[in-house]
C-alpha cells in the first residue's frame, strides 16, 4: 500500500537527476548523438562505449567536448563557437532518438514517480544536461502532462558551475522554498552525489553500468535501480528490499539519518 499524504514523516520532496537515473541516456541517446553530429560537422571523432565512460567525469556536453579536445588530441580543433554549434546539432540528434521512444526510463522510475504524486510529495528535476533534453524525454516516456508533475526543474545553463558543484541544487531548493533536509535527491554519479550532499541534501544513488565503480561512500542508499515487481533492484548500502525502492523507504532513510544525527559533507 502506498502512503497516504500526511503519512510520512520527513520526506516532502523528491529531486531527480536525469541522465542515467531516469534513463539510460548516455551510452545509447547522447553518446550515439554526439557521433551522429561529429559525422554531419565533418569530423573524423568517434566516441566509443568505453571512450565515452571516460568522457562521463566531465559534466555538460560542451564542457565534454573541450576536455575531448585537451585531453585525447594533439591540438584543439574547435572554436567555442564551432562547440556550441555541434552541441546544438546533437541536440537535434538527440531528441529525434528521444521522439523515437529509443530511449526508455529506467526500471521503477515511472512507479515511483506515480507513488510520489499519491502521496502528494512535491516533484523536482536538477540536471545538467538541456532544458529541451529534460522536457522531451518526460513527454515521450510519462506523457506531456507530465511536465506539470514538477514543481522546478533546474536544467542546463541556469547556474554556471555544472555538477559536481553544488549550485544546480542550491539553485532548485531557493525556488522550492522547501528545507533541504524534507528533501531527498535520486542520482547516478559520484559527481551528482557530491553536487546534492554539497548542498544539504540527503542522496540515493541508482547506479548504471558507466557508474557502478565510483565511490557512493556518501550516499544513504545504493542500488543497481529502483525496482519493479516483476525485476527486484539489488540493494548494496543501506536496508534491504524485497524487491522495490518506494516511497516509504526514502522516507525512512531520512528519519534514520535525523536518527542518528548523521550529518553531509561540506
Amino acid at each position: 500500500m502506498n502512503p497516504a499524504p500526511g503519512d510520512l514523516s520527513v520526506l516532502q520532496c523528491l529531486i531527480f537527476d536525469v541522465d542515467g537515473t531516469l534513463a539510460d541516456t548516455e551510452r545509447d541517446g547522447h553518446r550515439v548523438a554526439f557521433n551522429q553530429a561529429f559525422a554531419d560537422f565533418g569530423l573524423d571523432w568517434h566516441w566509443d562505449e568505453t571512450l565515452y565512460g571516460q568522457l562521463l567525469a566531465v559534466t555538460g556536453g560542451k564542457e565534454r567536448m573541450r576536455f575531448y579536445q585537451q585531453q585525447f588530441l594533439d591540438q584543439p580543433v574547435l572554436s567555442d563557437e564551432d562547440i556550441k554549434k555541434l552541441h546544438a546539432l546533437k541536440t537535434q540528434h538527440y531528441l529525434a532518438l528521444l521522439k523515437q521512444g529509443k530511449i526508455p526510463l529506467r526500471p521503477g522510475v515511472k512507479r515511483l514517480i506515480n507513488e510520489a504524486r499519491q502521496a502528494g510529495l512535491t516533484l523536482a528535476i536538477a540536471t545538467t544536461t538541456t532544458p529541451v533534453n529534460v522536457t522531451t524525454l518526460l513527454e515521450n516516456t510519462l506523457g506531456p502532462e507530465s511536465l506539470g508533475w514538477f514543481s522546478v526543474i533546474a536544467a542546463g545553463d541556469v547556474v554556471p558551475a555544472k555538477k559536481p558543484a553544488p549550485d544546480i541544487y542550491h539553485w532548485a531548493l531557493e525556488r522550492l522554498g522547501l528545507p533541504p533536509q524534507n528533501c531527498l535527491v535520486l542520482e547516478d554519479s559520484r559527481a551528482g552525489l557530491l553536487s546534492a550532499v554539497n548542498a544539504g541534501v540527503a542522496t540515493a544513488v541508482t547506479y548504471n553500468d558507466y557508474t557502478r565503480d565510483q565511490d557512493f561512500s556518501e550516499a544513504l542508499a545504493i542500488s543497481d535501480h529502483l525496482g519493479e515487481s516483476d525485476n527486484p533492484c539489488r540493494v548494496s548500502k543501506g536496508p534491504p528490499v524485497e524487491c522495490c525502492i518506494d516511497i516509504a523507504y526514502l522516507d525512512g532513510l531520512l528519519v534514520s539519518q535525523l536518527t542518528s544525527g548523521a550529518h553531509h559533507v561540506s
